[in-house]
């Protein structure tokens, strides 16, 4: 983790959304913040200890007319549509932690990957398991500014990605210039001014704080591998969206926080 002192900082700057603004100035105290996202070795160590099993490992709650597949195990994967198909969320019958799009694929040798098909509650019981929290929007989105009013486009003088977003025509064609058209390990970029690493892209990041007006969601920072410039562009500190608490994907993970305490006043 990176202890960080603290401080004030205009949340919600260079807005392009509307539901990012209005820019607004928000105090955070001390606080120490995982480096990188929670991995798939990190998650495995907790479920080996306590048996967990994820919301996609259990029966989905029951609805009424829903699709078979839909009445089984499984979560939400993206795919890219064809002219069989045209939707870019499907319902994935066995897909869960280990098997993040289902069972053809496995995190075998993917131990340093983000975990991900993660829900709200399944974060908040690791959090709990390691004496964390999920850090709020606020405190999310001051470590991944790093003090900075506004971050340029991530790309290097020669034009190179230096982070793990969507390059190319969203959703027909990931061109990978950053290297990656999946989810990165963690640490494959440079980290920012605080010492985090993938504070955006990767994946997306759960945050304590409720969506405003949709019940049972929660804010969700920091934009993944599936964002891209011509579509969403939500790989930025301002950006958030809405992530159903109930549900994972394979393109939602988390970090965690801890509290600290607050430096004693010199004396005078």
């Amino acid at each position: 983790m990176v202890q960080l002192p603290g401080g004030d900082f205009i949340m919600g700057a260079d807005p392009r959304y509307p539901e990012e603004g209005p820019p607004r100035r928000v105090h955070v105290a001390p606080f120490a913040i995982d480096v990188h996202e929670v991995t798939n070795a990190d998650f495995a160590r907790f479920v080996t200890a306590t048996g967990y099993r994820t919301m996609a490992e259990r029966m989905p709650p029951s609805q009424p007319g829903a699709p078979p597949d839909m009445q089984k195990p499984g979560s939400a994967v993206f795919s890219v549509p064809d002219d069989s198909d045209q939707r870019w969320w499907r319902w994935v019958v066995g897909a869960q932690w280990r098997h993040p799009s289902g069972l053809g694929e496995t995190i075998s040798g993917h131990g340093r990957d983000p975990v991900v098909q993660i829900a709200y509650e399944d974060a908040q019981a690791y959090a709990r398991w390691v004496g964390k929290a999920l850090p709020t929007e606020a405190q999310w989105e001051y470590a991944a500014r790093a003090g900075q009013a506004a971050l340029p486009e991530p790309i290097d003088a020669g034009g190179t990605p230096q982070a793990n977003y969507y390059q190319g025509v969203f959703p027909r064609r990931d061109l990978g210039l950053d290297g990656f058209r999946s989810r990165a390990p963690v640490g494959c970029f440079k980290p920012n001014v605080f010492g985090l690493y993938d504070m955006i892209g990767n994946v997306w990041e759960w945050t304590s704080d409720p969506a405003s007006g949709d019940a049972g969601s929660h804010v969700i920072k920091g934009g993944s591998y599936l964002c891209a410039a011509n579509y969403c562009a939500r790989y930025r500190p301002s950006a958030r969206q809405f992530q159903e608490g109930g549900l994972g994907s394979n393109h939602v993970g988390f970090r965690l926080v801890r509290a600290v305490a607050a430096p004693a006043p010199k004396p005078k």
